[in-house]
């Protein structure tokens, strides 16, 4: 039986001190109702994240609106609770989005606050800089060059080694590329809407990592006698592990970062790194849309 690891995805690297296993994990489900306040248990939340590491998981997903800063607050805890008190994780942060309620998420990108949740996020996790840093969603009432342009200097002050956007189009990646290093995008992607197919080549070309958020949406495709279901059954697999093995296919810059907050499904996103699906079956998939 093939061993359970996330290290049986591959791997990327962003830089020598910075490679990852490409199946990593997601925070956004460590909070309550609406993405919005806390998790209903708290070491729950925890257990979930040390287990990561066993599984071979090195790369850890999260942002300060997650609750606000609960899932943040989860993820520190953890890292100190780790053997290794966390070394051996790698953190890509979010920052930009203010959140006043359930559902709500209010882009905010004024430069000093930028910086605030920066230095917040340290605080919070216990480290001296951001590994990657992504700016959640473009602020259209900031100048971009000021949104990007803050976090460039933080990187040239040592405060963040790499930097990401989120949902940005081709032509934003270009606008972009204008006022900061641009190391990574997180765009929403999955098996069943692969709009933005163009981002993720172009993201690939310029050695950017593509991080795609509701990777697991499979929705309509997942129907039982569904072509997802009968390539899942072909597999022994489930359709959420097939939705990842083809995001893993799709381009070797590919990242999933599934979230869950239960560690027997933890273990299932996981198993997905052992299904490697052959070229017609990822044809096929990539043939499908809702």
């Amino acid at each position: 039986m093939t061993e359970l690891n996330a290290a049986n995805a591959g791997t990327y690297k962003f830089d020598d001190d910075f490679v990852v296993n490409r199946l990593g994990y997601g925070t956004m489900q460590l909070t309550g109702p609406g993405v919005f306040g806390p998790f209903p248990d708290k070491q729950k939340a925890i257990d979930v994240i040390k287990e990561a590491p066993k599984l071979g998981i090195n790369l850890i997903d999260t942002a300060d609106s997650y609750g606000p800063w609960f899932a943040d607050r989860y993820l520190g805890e953890a890292l100190r609770e780790m053997p290794d008190k966390g070394h051996s994780i790698h953190i890509s942060e979010k920052v930009g989005q203010l959140r006043h309620g359930p559902g709500i998420w209010i882009p905010f990108g004024d430069p000093k606050y930028l910086r605030q949740e920066v230095e917040s996020s340290l605080l919070t996790l216990g480290r001296d800089h951001e590994e990657l840093l992504f700016l959640h969603r473009w602020d259209t009432n900031v100048p971009l060059s000021e949104q990007l342009g803050v976090l460039q200097k933080m990187k040239e002050e040592g405060k963040i080694k790499h930097i990401g956007v989120s949902q940005f189009s081709v032509d934003d990646l270009k606008a972009a590329q204008k006022y900061a290093d641009i190391d990574a995008v997180e765009n929403l992607y999955n098996v069943g809407n692969h709009k933005d197919d163009d981002v993720v080549d172009y993201a690939e070309k310029h050695h950017m990592a593509f991080l795609p958020w509701f990777p697991l949406d499979t929705g309509k495709l997942a129907g039982a006698n569904s072509p997802l279901d009968k390539i899942a059954k072909k597999y022994n697999a489930s359709s959420a592990q097939i939705a990842l093995a083809w995001l893993l296919k799709r381009s070797p810059n590919i990242l999933p970062i599934p979230g869950t907050s239960n560690v027997d499904h933890l273990k299932d996103n996981v198993a997905a790194a052992n299904v490697k699906l052959s070229d017609d079956d990822f044809k096929t998939l990539s043939n499908l849309q809702k």
